[in-house]
């Protein structure tokens, strides 16, 4: 079938996050019908059609007890979609449930590391990797991404450095990166992985993002470059961002080694009891990842064409902003700096003048300073009124100087 993803889905009176009033009145203090938030990294479209179904299936037996994960059906929806998608044989016995990637890293921290131990991270990026390292009592490790050319690459020298403290035991990947966009390419994530094997740093993953690639790059799993990584390393992967399932709490999390496998299994289940999935959770991932690969290729489309018209407007309209141009996620990241704005001054003009609520780039520490990033998977036309609005604002503040 052929998706509407213009439509405008009025989400404020729902327990939606991203537009909720009381959501919207917790996280940026404003009660305001008018506000435009395009901050969370959720879409504003539709799910898949045989996801709908699925649910609607499932609502109808009306008993709702308690549910089993480890059934064929859905080891058989998750292994298939990553060989097909992926390319990546993954075993049964591989796959471990979880209600989310944040709560999965917490407990993977929680499991492969002590008290006092380090965990790197590369800033600027997905900001809970910073509270799952400062929570649970680890030391945090900034590994800053190298930005020049409005592009971003590994810092390789600082990361060995970094890797080689005794104390450092895990590495948390973001792959496709959050929020800068990068999809990392095959090269530069052996020659972390090889790092990572060399002095005894665990790799996870977050692939989250990993099937929202953009025309002519390329995504690489992790575990595929080389059986070594792929035993050093775990994988976190999720219907939530490809299918917009987050709020039905479920994802996959990957460990081809079996003794690690087995120690996480221990923490999730035994430790924190988090074995039961929802089951509307497990009807939509199997649907999704069964029969959603048509509204998945349509979204990728329709997502593009945002990206593409988010940047011709700034490059006719908005010469002060600087657009990242993304290889990956529907998240983009601008480049607010040749304003000379401080964050309060920037988040001020973007919030309280345009009144349009995006996720400050401080927020994702060292090197977000200046950034603000923004999620384009919404109808054109709500994308095109919060850029009318920025440009507005920005006008303003250049003609009062």
């Amino acid at each position: 079938m052929i998706y509407d993803f213009d439509r405008v889905i009025d989400r404020k009176d729902s327990f939606s996050l991203k537009w909720s009033k009381i959501a919207i009145q917790k996280f940026f203090n404003k009660e305001d019908d008018d506000l435009l938030p395009l901050w969370v990294a959720d879409m504003d479209f539709e799910c898949p059609k045989p996801v709908v179904d699925a649910i609607k299936k499932e609502a109808d037996g009306c008993v709702y007890g308690y549910n089993w994960h480890i059934t064929p059906k859905y080891l058989d929806a998750v292994t298939g979609w990553m060989h097909r998608r992926h390319k990546w044989k993954v075993d049964r016995d591989w796959v471990v449930y979880s209600p989310g990637i944040v709560p999965a890293i917490n407990m993977m921290i929680q499991t492969f590391s002590n008290v006092g131990d380090k965990v790197i991270v590369q800033p600027p990026v997905y900001y809970p990797f910073f509270s799952a390292v400062k929570e649970n009592g680890r030391q945090l490790l900034q590994n800053q991404l190298r930005y020049e050319n409005h592009r971003y690459t590994f810092d390789y020298e600082d990361f060995e450095e970094k890797a080689k403290d005794s104390l450092t035991k895990i590495f948390i990947l973001c792959s496709p990166h959050n929020p800068v966009g990068r999809v990392w390419t095959k090269e530069e994530l052996k020659k972390l992985g090889d790092i990572c094997l060399e002095h005894n740093v665990l790799m996870i993953a977050d692939e989250i993002h990993h099937d929202l690639i953009l025309p002519g790059n390329k995504h690489t799993v992790y575990s595929t470059i080389s059986k070594e990584f792929e035993q050093n390393s775990i994988i976190c992967t999720a219907p939530s961002k490809t299918f917009n399932l987050a709020g039905l709490q479920v994802s996959n999390v990957i460990i081809p080694n079996k003794k690690m496998r087995q120690s996480f299994i221990n923490t999730i289940v035994n430790k924190n009891g988090l074995g039961i999935p929802n089951p509307f959770g497990l009807v939509a991932m199997i649907a999704a990842y069964n029969d959603g690969e048509d509204w998945l290729e349509q979204v990728l489309r329709y997502i593009g064409l945002n990206f593409q018209s988010l940047k011709e407007f700034i490059e006719i309209n908005l010469s002060d902003i600087k657009f990242i141009e993304p290889e990956g996620t529907y998240l983009a990241w601008l480049d607010f700096n040749s304003l000379g704005l401080n964050d309060e001054e920037l988040k001020d003009l973007i919030l309280n003048k345009a009144n349009v609520a995006l996720d400050d780039g401080s927020l994702f520490g060292l090197g977000g300073e200046g950034f603000q990033r923004i999620n384009v998977a919404c109808p054109k036309s709500i994308l095109e009124l919060a850029m009318h609005r920025i440009e507005k604002v920005v006008d303003q503040l250049n003609a009062s100087r």
